[in-house]
């Protein structure tokens, strides 16, 4: 089973730099993930609810430690995401495209996460509820 295989069979999820702006990909991965029946928390310092869910302003401040993260914010936010992950235990991240620049999946890999990139969650998604 492949790495993304993996990730959308999770049941619990954080999307960092979801937002409640409509247009942007934090929101539609968020809903899409929301939508699919999964558990999933929004992380943004600037939003305090997205679709009638609490927003978190990091992963430390979460109530559950979450399967896998979503990461929709600029590559050098996604450096210090990937050490946060690995400092409180989440081993599953997917790197959307635009967060996946080489640096962020180095330092992923070098902390031992489980990696994915180069690919669009909301995709996957689809293709599995196909």
């Amino acid at each position: 089973m492949s790495n993304i295989d993996t990730m959308i069979n999770l049941k619990t999820w954080a999307v960092v730099g979801a937002t409640d702006n409509k247009e942007k990909f934090g929101y539609k991965i968020f809903k899409v993930l929301l939508d699919s029946g999964i558990d999933v928390y929004p992380i943004n310092t600037g939003v305090t609810e997205i679709l009638g869910r609490k927003c978190y302003p990091s992963l430390k401040d979460l109530p559950i430690k979450p399967e896998a993260v979503d990461i929709v914010v600029p590559p050098k936010v996604g450096e210090k995401i990937m050490h946060e992950c690995a400092q409180i235990g989440i081993k599953n991240v997917w790197l959307q495209p635009g967060a996946d620049a080489p640096q962020v999946i180095h330092v992923a890999e070098e902390l031992g996460l489980n990696v994915v990139h180069h690919a669009c969650v909301m995709v996957e998604m689809k293709k599995k509820e196909a």
